[in-house]
């Protein structure tokens, strides 16, 4: 392994084709396959689980470098939409995030800190870049 630190989880079959991942923090996620491929929808697949990565990924470093610009967010939310390849391993070749805040935020500036996150930050949408196009976009809502 690559010096740096070290993340693992552990999967366990729940039943059917219904996994628990637990993790060294203590939280838990239940994956799932979709009715049509043999689950039973107990929890999210693992590609849309990627893509919440991604999401929290970008907007904990947005966020935390707004806080540190001293913009004011009173909101934020982000929509990720993936394009996945019609073939096996069907992997995502586009993904399209919007990133909505409200609040009286300075553009240039949020901007900037969705840049940092795109370039230097986001270690998951880092490792996305590798294999698809992403667009990035962002809308503020004045309060």
């Amino acid at each position: 392994m690559a010096d740096g630190k070290t993340e693992s989880v552990t999967l366990a079959l729940a039943a059917g084709m219904a996994f628990d991942a637990s993790f060294a923090t203590g939280h838990q996620v239940r994956f799932d396959a979709a009715e049509e491929e043999g689950g039973e929808n107990r929890g999210p697949r693992p590609t849309q689980m990627l893509l919440a990565c991604f999401a929290a990924c970008t907007a904990m470093d947005v966020t935390a470098i707004l806080h540190k610009m001293r913009e004011p967010v009173e909101d934020y939310r982000l929509v990720v939409e993936g394009e996945r390849a019609t073939e096996h391993p069907r992997i995502f070749t586009r993904i399209k995030i919007t990133h909505m805040l409200a609040g009286d935020i300075n553009e240039e500036r949020l901007a900037h800190a969705i840049e940092l996150s795109d370039e230097r930050y986001c270690s998951v949408g880092a490792m996305l870049r590798q294999v698809a196009t992403i667009e990035t976009t962002f809308e503020v809502q004045r309060t």
